[in-house]
């Protein structure tokens, strides 16, 4: 068992939950580095190695779309440390395509990794984070705000996570749980490559969506051409952990920040948890009822 502050965190073996890690431990925090297969950990340990902070970094097989490898990790974390002081929901899945030529089954894949693999962690973590007063910090996307062509599933998935997690930062603050979601940009990390897109395939069978997908592939290209690296993008997840003034919403990058203003005019979800904690709690004067 240990005294220090302990946080789990899934999807580590690459990309921002990689960065992610290595910023936890620098900041002193026991890390339990999650991924599916404990046998692409070498990139996470070597950036350990190199960061010194290997000895705070302990890592562990979690598949968030299995209900027992959940409940098995996160009981194993409370077995060895005693507590569980914060998750970082990270483990994604990306997917390229429109609904007439995907079919239902690519759009559940998608909704099983990047929400109920969510919903199935915060469940299982809950009871402990309130025990410890902890954190709840979800990595979401640009995508969960603004709905991207082709990117249907994903966007679906990230809204759900969005809207479940705004609806639950009021209630879980009630029990002493700080809800946050970070919100990237395109982001230069093996997320992307990991998609194992075929462009050309990809175009040759888009039929008359062909000319819209080759320009939106184009555009996307370009994007990640000047994307933030995984490092920089961990920075505010990092201060979501740390920093006790940190907002419920924060964004990744001033492009992201732009981007996502196009529709958010409360860009740090401070209006919105004001109206919808009074719907909780006990208020001299209660502001919108409904």
């Amino acid at each position: 068992m240990s005294s220090s502050n302990t946080v789990l965190i899934t999807g580590t073996s690459t990309g921002i939950g990689l960065a992610t890690a290595i910023g936890a431990a620098r900041a002193g925090w026991q890390t339990v580095a999650t991924m599916r297969d404990v046998g692409r950990a070498g990139a996470l340990m070597d950036a350990a190695n190199e960061a010194g902070v290997a000895g705070l970094i302990r890592v562990e097989a979690l598949d968030v779309t299995d209900s027992g490898s959940v409940t098995n990790c996160v009981q194993k974390v409370i077995s060895d440390y005693g507590r569980l002081d914060a998750v970082i929901n990270n483990a994604g899945a990306g997917f390229v395509g429109t609904i007439e030529q995907t079919g239902l089954e690519p759009v559940r894949n998608v909704m099983e990794v990047n929400y109920f693999g969510v919903v199935a962690v915060t469940h299982a973590a809950m009871p402990h984070l309130r025990a410890a007063g902890g954190r709840l910090i979800t990595v979401t996307s640009v995508g969960g705000v603004i709905g991207q062509p082709f990117n249907e599933a994903y966007c679906a998935a990230k809204f759900a996570v969005e809207g479940f997690m705004e609806a639950l930062a009021p209630v879980a603050a009630t029990v002493g749980v700080r809800v946050h979601v970070i919100e990237p940009g395109a982001v230069a990390s093996e997320f992307v490559a990991s998609q194992g897109i075929d462009v050309p395939a990809l175009l040759a069978a888009a039929g008359p969506y062909a000319p819209a997908l080759k320009f939106y592939v184009e555009r996307t290209q370009q994007a990640f051409r000047s994307a933030q690296t995984p490092e920089q993008a961990a920075v505010p997840i990092i201060a979501a952990l740390t920093d006790d003034e940190a907002p419920f919403r924060a964004q990744t990058s001033s492009w992201a920040r732009g981007f996502t203003s196009t529709k958010l005019a409360d860009l740090d979800g401070a209006a919105v948890q004001m109206v919808t904690s009074s719907w909780v709690e006990k208020h001299d004067h209660v502001g919108a009822d409904h």
